[in-house]
């Protein structure tokens, strides 16, 4: 699995998590912890905005071509639970099948 698609299934995974909570715990999106740079933190969170998989971020945008991302009421969406499952289903596929190859490699 790519990098980017495992850090979109963390961050998902995170808010997914959070939903017992009035709140996501923003520190557990924080590029510290996901591990990236806060440029590939914040891109990918545009393209899960994009995609709506994900909402409640805010974007500001500058003249000098800044932005900041505000998070503070970030939350998945049905679609982002959807994309969870999916995958989760996918993993759980493709793990059978290497499994399937592994046991039986003429195949």
């Amino acid at each position: 699995m790519d990098d980017n698609f495992k850090i979109i299934y963390k961050i998902l995974s995170i808010l997914k998590s959070s939903l017992d909570n009035l709140k996501c715990d923003i520190d557990r999106l924080s590029p510290q912890s996901l591990n990236i740079s806060i440029e590939k933190r914040d891109n990918i969170i545009e393209l899960l905005l994009d995609k709506n998989l994900i909402k409640g971020v805010i974007i500001k945008k500058y003249q000098d071509g800044d932005s900041v991302l505000v998070l503070n009421d970030i939350k998945i969406t049905l679609d982002g639970l959807e994309y969870l499952e999916e995958n989760s289903i996918m993993k759980k596929m493709y793990k059978l099948a290497k499994g399937i190859k592994d046991v039986t490699p003429f195949i």
